[in-house]
């Protein structure tokens, strides 16, 4: 089914997967299960629902984490990017542990637990985000947008980086197709220059050659190198479709960032939510029309 599709999805059957936190370093286990139309995506932790909206973002560095009722559930990003990007609208995501398991840094694992649950329609139609006016954000020389199509989601993404990134820009209409083929196997990416940095601020202790594509210098130091020639711009494409996810609906748009990250991607679904930048079309459920009005 495509993203263009009127009924909504979920999945047809449970599917399990296990790994460790790229930031926590602990053992993390979650089950992907179907759930009813209007619902959305639901993390479970601890007993605790946390709808999986922007208004319960409480942190964006180097990761989107969620909290709601007492619990948080963190690095959300790569499994809302593969529900997203093969169309799924509604799950509930069983969590054990208090973040998402990193894999192998991409989402190319979750694209493969979704295959083998199986998407399912139901009979409900899916509500829509339609971007009217023009929405921008910036901060210094980075900045993010959202400006009117007449259909789907199209990305325009550019990163700049010294030394062997450098520059990096790619533009797709997203799509399943073209985001199993050119979004969900990228990696998330580091340098090892940051590592301690990182460490004493409580991040990346589970980060390894297995789930993080780490440079030093010049040097990709894992031993099997890149995926693509521009891994590096692609996964940031990545992270942009799962924290658009967090608008509650797809969006009819044209999405563009210059050194954008999860920071200025929230602050731009706030800024389009405070504007009146969207309009809602099609019907998910009164409560889902509910959750998608902004917040006081």
């Amino acid at each position: 089914m495509r993203l263009g599709a009127a009924a909504q999805t979920t999945l047809a059957r449970p599917a399990t997967l296990s790994g460790f936190g790229v930031h926590d370093g602990k053992p993390a286990r979650l089950t992907l299960a179907p759930a009813a139309a209007g619902a959305g995506v639901v993390f479970n932790v601890a007993g605790a629902d946390i709808v999986a909206d922007w208004r319960v973002v409480d942190a964006t560095q180097l990761r989107t984490r969620l909290s709601a009722e007492g619990a948080s559930v963190s690095t959300v990003e790569h499994l809302l990017a593969a529900l997203a990007g093969l169309g799924v609208d509604n799950a509930l995501v069983e969590v054990e542990g208090d973040e998402i398991p990193a894999m192998d840094g991409s989402a190319e694992a979750f694209v493969s637990a979704i295959d083998e649950a199986g998407v399912a329609p139901l009979p409900a139609p899916r509500a829509y985000l339609r971007v009217v006016s023009p929405v921008r954000v910036s901060d210094g020389a980075c900045w993010a947008e959202l400006t009117p199509a007449t259909a789907g989601l199209r990305l325009d993404v550019e990163i700049a980086f010294g030394g062997r990134i450098g520059r990096q820009r790619r533009a797709l209409d997203l799509t399943p197709e073209s985001f199993r083929l050119e979004l969900a196997r990228a990696r998330t990416f580091g340098f090892l220059r940051d590592a301690e940095r990182l460490w004493r601020a409580g991040l990346a202790l589970g980060a390894s050659l297995e789930n993080t594509v780490v440079l030093d210098g010049e040097s990709v130091l894992n031993p099997q190198g890149l995926r693509y020639a521009d891994e590096f711009v692609r996964h940031k494409m990545l992270d942009v479709v799962g924290d658009l996810a967090l608008a509650g609906a797809p969006i009819i748009g044209v999405f563009r960032s210059y050194r954008g990250g999860h920071a200025l991607n929230l602050a731009l679904i706030q800024a389009a939510m405070r504007e009146g930048a969207f309009v809602l079309t099609g019907a998910r459920s009164a409560a889902a029309a509910s959750s998608l009005r902004t917040s006081p």
